[in-house]
C-alpha cells in the first residue's frame, strides 16, 4: 500500500519533541546548530545539522553548562542514518537493511527496537514493525553464532526509529548511551 506525498518529505537528521509553549525559545536554542523546521506534528521540530555526532556532542555540552536547555525540549534525537520511504514494504527493507549493517554492534547483545512513528497511520503500526526487526536480527544473530535476546529492562543496545510522514531517521545507542544522554527520550 503505498502513500502518495503532496511534497517530497522535509530533509532532517534530527528529531526534537517539546513541552508544551516553548516551541520559540526551542528554535531560537536549536537554531544556531543548523536550519530548525516546522513539521506539522504538535510539538515537534526537525533540524538539519551538518554533522549529526559533532551536533550531539555539542549539545550535550550545552546541557551540561545550561541544564536549563531542557525546559525548552523535551527530546532531541539525531539519526545516524536517514531514508525515505512511500509504503510499508519499503519503510520495512530500508529499516531492516540499516539494523542488519548493525549486526555485529548487536552480537551477543541485549537489545530492542523502539519506533517513534508521525504520520503514515494505518500504514505503519508501531508495535508489529518493532516486533518485526527485533525478530530478523535474532534470526541474524542466531545464524551468524552469536545470539542476542530482547529486553526492555536495561538492554546493551537499543535501536532508535524516528519518523516524520516518508522520512526515517535511525539510530543504534548503547546503554552508556542511554545513560549519558537522557534527552534522547527511546522510552
Amino acid at each position: 500500500m503505498t502513500t502518495p506525498h503532496a511534497t517530497k518529505p522535509a530533509d532532517w537528521n534530527v528529531v526534537v519533541t517539546l513541552p508544551e509553549q516553548t516551541f520559540h525559545e526551542a528554535w531560537r536554542v536549536l537554531s544556531r546548530w543548523g536550519q530548525v523546521r516546522r513539521t506539522g506534528y504538535q510539538n515537534v521540530l526537525a533540524l538539519r545539522v551538518a554533522d549529526p555526532d559533532r551536533f550531539l556532542a555539542d549539545f550535550s555540552q550545552a546541557v551540561a553548562e545550561s541544564p536549563g536547555l531542557l525546559n525548552f525540549v523535551s527530546h532531541v534525537v539525531p539519526a545516524q542514518r536517514n531514508f525515505i520511504f512511500d509504503s510499508a514494504e519499503e519503510f520495512e527493507r530500508q529499516a531492516r537493511d540499516i539494523a542488519l549493517a548493525w549486526l555485529p554492534d548487536l552480537a551477543a547483545a541485549s537489545f530492542h527496537v523502539r519506533l517513534h512513528r508521525r504520520g503514515f497511520k494505518g500504514v505503519i503500526a508501531t508495535q508489529p514493525e518493532e516486533r518485526f526487526l527485533d525478530a530478523v536480527l535474532l534470526t541474524a544473530l542466531a545464524a551468524n553464532g552469536t545470539p542476542g535476546r530482547i529486553t526492555f529492562d536495561d538492554p546493551d543496545k537499543v535501536i532508535q526509529i524516528e519518523t516524520i510522514d516518508g522520512r526515517a531517521g535511525m539510530s543504534l545507542w548503547t546503554r552508556e548511551d542511554l545513560r549519558r544522554l537522557p534527552f534522547l527520550g527511546v522510552d
